[in-house]
């Protein structure tokens, strides 16, 4: 019975799409032909990822949602399309404020009169998620309350319920839907969406952002009033500021428009290549210019994460490129294992070459790193590169920052403001400190691994037949564990030189 009414509900959106012309992905064949029949005449004069975009919106907001997170996947849609995505806005109808007030008294537990000297009852922000209050709490200070939509959780599981559901439907019937990995692209989008449905990670991930970036950042992360956050309420403080791209409010205050665009982009990337903890939704909606010059971010929903590793894989692969130096590429895909060793390092070096040369004449201007990114996921995935979340997370990001760079100033030099953190951190991945450390870190990990060995081993040994290895003797594994720490240290030095 659930799947005749999601089947009802599915035949109903397709209509929808069909009508914007947003059905060209779809695996049938004979579906698209139908769509490009009824598309209308506004639609045909779109891009196929305006299409869609403008198709989820019409269809509300676990669509947008949905669009949103969609996004992230350039590596399926390819890029324009990822990027077209990117520009949903989920601007949407308040609820009551009656409800508001509800769910701040239910969720912090006492009267609103005793959190809060004044409320305003009109949002100042609507989303498909939650909205946002402006309020004086009872110690005169003025804050941000977000506050999520009643029933939103239901509504979404309901949706990504369907979702699934109807990926595993299209996998089961069309061998291009499993090449797109749809009941993949379903989990990811399940795992996204509830992660920011609880506002507490959201308030953690802020507040994590801040002290990572320190006093000094010129990205400003507003204050978390945690005595007055919970799943559903989110209390910050309150900036008074305009949008990075509202141009004459910037320029009636005496703002330079270039000095915050590479205050922005140079943080992003100093977040992405530094501190490999980066704010991945920076489009123009979530930055502002405070009232004293300075770069403000807000809504921390969408975070990305990149390891040591992957941060050192990445500079290398983009140092790389800027250098011409192939190989160079190649040699980072390699050892973080992203790509099988039993392939040819050089013929991977040779895709990577089919890349790079064709953009080397062009100005750096036009150089999209998004762009490249993506290209690169299109070669190693022929070379059986699995798919790495964090990185598609990170190509979600630059397309965002990069709009968001071209938008304010369309000659803007994305590489040259990529520069310094990439040549930073590759500095820092040279110096013998940080081999030490790194070697220290492999050597503590294997060692780990060998004691759970070690412990795996002993139990068996207790176990009857012990005629191999006497129970109560230890002098074998002191050896072993001696041959262990020899080998650890062994290749500790051996990754120093």
């Amino acid at each position: 019975m659930r799947g005749f009414w999601y089947l009802l509900v599915l035949v109903g959106q397709g209509w929808v799409l069909a009508r914007w012309g947003a059905l060209f992905w779809f695996p049938l064949g004979l579906v698209r032909w139908g769509s490009r029949v009824v598309m209308t005449r506004k639609a045909r004069a779109m891009r196929p990822g305006q299409r869609l975009a403008a198709a989820l919106q019409s269809l509300g907001p676990g669509a947008i949602k949905f669009g949103q997170v969609l996004a992230t996947r350039a590596d399926l849609l390819g890029v324009e399309i990822a990027r077209d995505l990117t520009a949903l806005q989920d601007r949407l109808t308040p609820f009551a404020f009656a409800k508001a007030a509800k769910t701040i008294e239910v969720e912090l537990g006492q009267p609103l009169e005793k959190i809060f000297t004044s409320i305003d009852r009109t949002p100042v922000a609507a989303a498909s998620i939650a909205q946002v209050h402006k309020a004086i709490t009872v110690e005169g200070e003025t804050v941000a309350v977000k506050v999520v939509r009643p029933e939103v959780r239901r509504r979404f599981h309901r949706d990504l319920d369907m979702i699934a559901w109807a990926a595993g439907l299209a996998e089961g019937w069309s061998a291009t839907a499993r090449q797109l990995r749809l009941v993949d692209v379903a989990r990811n989008i399940r795992e996204m969406i509830v992660l920011e449905l609880d506002l507490r990670l959201e308030a953690a991930a802020a507040d994590e952002l801040r002290q990572t970036l320190g006093a000094d950042s010129p990205l400003y992360i507003p204050r978390i009033d945690w005595q007055r956050t919970s799943a559903s309420v989110l209390t910050m403080e309150w900036l008074d500021g305009v949008r990075i791209d509202d141009r004459a409010a910037i320029l009636a205050q005496g703002g330079d428009l270039n000095a915050l665009l590479a205050a922005a982009a140079g943080s992003f990337f100093q977040q992405v290549y530094v501190h490999g903890f980066f704010h991945a939704d920076l489009h123009p909606g979530n930055l502002f210019v405070l009232r004293d010059g300075r770069l403000a971010a807000l809504d921390f929903g969408l975070m990305g994460r990149l390891d040591q590793g992957t941060r050192r894989t990445l500079a290398m692969m983009l140092h790389g490129f800027l250098t011409r130096n192939y190989l160079e590429v190649a040699d980072a895909y390699f050892e973080a294992g992203y790509v099988p060793p039993h392939h040819s390092k050089a013929l991977f070096a040779q895709a990577c070459r089919s890349v790079g040369e064709p953009i080397v004449n062009k100005p750096l201007n036009e150089i999209s790193l998004g762009t490249l990114l993506g290209q690169l996921f299109a070669i190693a995935e022929r070379f059986e590169m699995h798919t790495q979340p964090q990185l598609l997370v990170l190509q979600r990001a630059l397309i965002v920052t990069e709009g968001l760079g071209w938008s304010l100033n369309p000659g803007v030099n994305m590489w040259d403001l990529a520069r310094p953190a990439i040549e930073q951190a590759l500095r820092r991945e040279r110096r013998p400190l940080t081999r030490l450390r790194q070697a220290r870190q492999g050597a503590v990990q294997f060692l780990h691994r060998a004691e759970r060995f070690l412990e795996a081993g002993e139990r068996l040994v207790q176990q009857p037949p012990v005629s191999f290895v006497p129970a109560s003797s230890r002098s074998g594994r002191w050896l072993l564990l001696g041959g262990v720490i020899g080998a650890a240290l062994t290749s500790g030095v051996y990754y120093m030189l």
